[in-house]
């Protein structure tokens, strides 16, 4: 069993940032990648950026250069730090732990951006 727990999320006008974070505990040598999803109201839950263990980096077209993923292995924990943020990035982000044989999620945590 893997838990996440997240935090960070919030109410910020757009052109700000935020960081969320993920901290992992439980079986935690079992994962390969980690990753945050996000699902806006009346859409499907989407991946927004990943990290493997051995630090290969996936992110969506709509959030790259803009996002920034990275996991601390010494904390177990991975962040996502989100610049120049805007509307249509209002969401529930939901942090992910993928290994050979699980998925794991976290609760979300809402992301709210105003205009």
């Amino acid at each position: 069993q893997v838990q996440l727990v997240e935090s960070g999320g919030g109410l910020v006008q757009a052109g700000g940032s935020l960081r969320l974070s993920c901290a992992a505990s439980g079986s935690i040598f079992r994962i390969s990648t980690m990753g945050w999803y996000r699902q806006a109201p009346g859409k499907q839950r989407e991946l927004v950026a990943a990290i493997s263990k051995f630090g290969n980096l996936n992110y969506a077209d709509s959030v790259k250069g803009r996002f920034t993923i990275s996991r601390d292995n010494a904390e177990n924990t991975v962040y996502l730090q989100m610049n120049s943020l805007k509307r249509e990035d209002t969401a529930v982000y939901y942090c992910a732990a993928i290994g050979d044989d699980f998925g794991s999620w976290g609760q979300g945590t809402q992301v709210t951006v105003s205009s």
